[in-house]
């Protein structure tokens, strides 16, 4: 793996990026990327796979598969239930000695801003050392984090020959946060405010924004959930952590009893470790919805089917034949 090309993007966020993400970048090149998974048959070759949006097959110009280098972007949301926090830094240090040799690790915090704690050159003593000494304190920051966490795999994505994921480990509640996503009464003095219906208003439209936003990148985010709460706020958060890993690419795993936080974060790594990607040549038209169709024969894949036209074409085709 190029280390020196993914520590140099890294270093974006070794400082807190801005709260919204920042304009988009014009881009110089056309092109579109999409992640997916094998579902059933054998891993297929560039050459094998027939994909097309929104009905217009596409160019394939490359196949990122198990063979290639693998970057996972391990963003911590640890604000201070050590009971929970304790068991999945135990998972995860288990876990991190099952992955492959081709795969590394940056490990990052997503309290008060999106933070690198370690860069991926670090070997995977460095790292565990690392992720044992990791500070579990501050206020929840997922919801102000994953935007930022998914624009780096993309820019880091878009120029080495690797496969990127984002992978939060929470145990955050909507209660945590430095926002109040409460929804306090508008005006106490009208027993028919709204607002005392819809306690998760401000809550579902935060999420509907990120969610549209996410829907637009490349990287896939994947969540796992140290808690589950069943109260009307809480749900309506854990919904939305579900709908914007969903929005990704990616998916989300929530533990109900301390007894699942070790497979929920063997499972998430495996489906991570099983990324493959392709990417072809696309030129954005009108259409801002974009229906994806991927297909080889003898196999079943699983993907993002509907997404939303990329900011910019950041994947630039590469020279010569798809492999």
């Amino acid at each position: 793996m190029k280390h020196a090309t993914l520590a140099a993007a890294l270093l974006l966020a070794a400082h807190p990026l801005a709260a919204e993400p920042p304009p988009p970048v014009k881009p110089t090149t056309t092109g579109i990327r999409i992640p997916f998974w094998l579902s059933d048959g054998t891993a297929p070759k560039a050459p094998e796979l027939k994909l097309s949006v929104n009905g217009k097959p596409l160019k394939v110009t490359r196949l990122l598969d198990q063979s290639n280098d693998l970057l996972v972007l391990l963003v911590l949301d640890w604000a201070g239930d050590l009971t929970l926090v304790d068991p999945a830094r135990n998972a995860l240090l288990e876990e991190l000695d099952k992955l492959p040799a081709n795969a590394s690790v940056a490990l990052l915090r997503a309290q008060d801003g999106l933070r690198v704690l370690l860069d991926p050159q670090e070997s995977r003593e460095k790292l565990k050392e690392t992720l044992q000494a990791a500070a579990v304190t501050g206020r929840a920051g997922l919801l102000n984090a994953i935007e930022q966490a998914q624009q780096l795999g993309d820019r880091v994505a878009a120029k080495s020959k690797v496969r990127v994921a984002v992978l939060f480990v929470s145990d955050s509640t909507i209660g945590n946060y430095r926002e109040d996503y409460t929804n306090p009464v508008v005006n106490s003095s009208d027993s028919g405010d709204m607002s005392r219906r819809f306690p998760e208003a401000l809550i579902n439209e935060k999420i509907r924004q990120i969610a549209g936003r996410l829907n637009r990148g490349d990287t896939p985010v994947f969540a796992v959930q140290l808690n589950y709460y069943t109260d009307r706020l809480n749900n309506a958060y854990q919904t939305g952590i579900l709908d914007l890993a969903a929005a990704s690419g990616g998916s989300a795993e929530f533990c109900r009893s301390l007894a699942d936080i070790p497979t929920a974060i063997s499972k998430t790594l495996q489906s991570i470790v099983a990324l493959h990607s392709v990417d072809a040549e696309w030129r954005p038209g009108k259409q801002k919805q974009l229906e994806v169709s991927l297909e080889a024969e003898g196999r079943k894949f699983h993907f993002r089917t509907r997404r939303q036209a990329p900011f910019a074409a950041a994947v630039k085709p590469p020279g010569g034949p798809p492999k």
